[in-house]
């Protein structure tokens, strides 16, 4: 399992939304290219920027700042927030990206971007599942930033695009979400053993290095910490570790 860091960007600024509600937003200092290379010089591979005025607004907002951190810092990013058509994607991927996470649209339109495999690949292409469940029921993938439900099941949804090849999957409990209250350890642990051939990527609720041998055992191949790093809760030296990637 790799841990990868989170940036997420809001106004050209290194922000954490809390339950992903744009009313609780922390700010971090340093540049989001410095923010990266600090990262890269101590030895971490990968990064997940996330584009939050895209997701809200489904124009992708940092193209610019997508294109600084893979040029001069050289990590393998990959990119998710308002990517609703495949131009974008395709300009992410010009950028510099190595996979666009594609949510919203990936719930709403699973015919469309199974299209999308054909030109980028499915290996360019991560389905992003924002799920909420409620008093032990299903996760039901939420969109559009998480205002809205797109009233699918998530089993229904991921069974739709293994069928189409996908492979790559950013599963997040947006309950958990920059609330470091702990990832939801039995919905991965169910992803894993529904699709084993899948690459599950936890994201959401890391608090402590002690949650990751245990994330690890669930069958996912990597994680995504923003909070937890960014504040200094897990440091680079506890996740030493988990920095090799495939």
């Amino acid at each position: 399992m790799e841990v990868i860091p989170a940036i997420d960007l809001l106004g050209g600024k290194v922000v954490r939304l809390y339950k992903g509600d744009f009313d609780q937003v922390t700010e971090y200092p340093g540049a989001p290219v410095e923010i990266a290379a600090g990262y890269s010089s101590a030895g971490i591979e990968s990064l997940h920027v996330v584009d939050l005025d895209g997701a809200r607004s489904g124009n992708p907002a940092h193209l610019d700042i997508i294109t600084k951190i893979t040029s001069t810092v050289g990590m393998a990013v990959q990119v998710g927030g308002g990517i609703r058509q495949i131009e974008q994607a395709r300009a992410i991927i010009a950028a510099g990206a190595e996979r666009v996470v594609v949510g919203s649209t990936a719930a709403k339109e699973p015919d469309t971007v199974i299209g999308w495999f054909g030109e980028l690949g499915p290996d360019c292409i991560v389905v992003g599942v924002d799920v909420s469940i409620e008093n032990g029921g299903d996760p039901i993938v939420q969109t559009h930033g998480w205002t809205e439900s797109s009233n699918q099941i998530l089993w229904s949804l991921m069974d739709k695009y293994m069928e189409a090849g996908a492979r790559n999957f950013l599963c997040t409990d947006i309950s958990r979400d920059g609330t470091l209250e702990g990832p939801n350890m039995d919905l991965y642990r169910e992803c894993n053993e529904r699709y084993p051939k899948a690459r599950i990527i936890a994201s959401g609720g890391i608090s402590s290095a002690a949650e990751l041998p245990l994330l690890a055992a669930t069958g996912v191949t990597s994680v995504v910490t923003g909070k937890a790093l960014l504040d200094g809760r897990l440091t680079i030296e506890e996740i030493e570790e988990f920095l090799q990637s495939e």
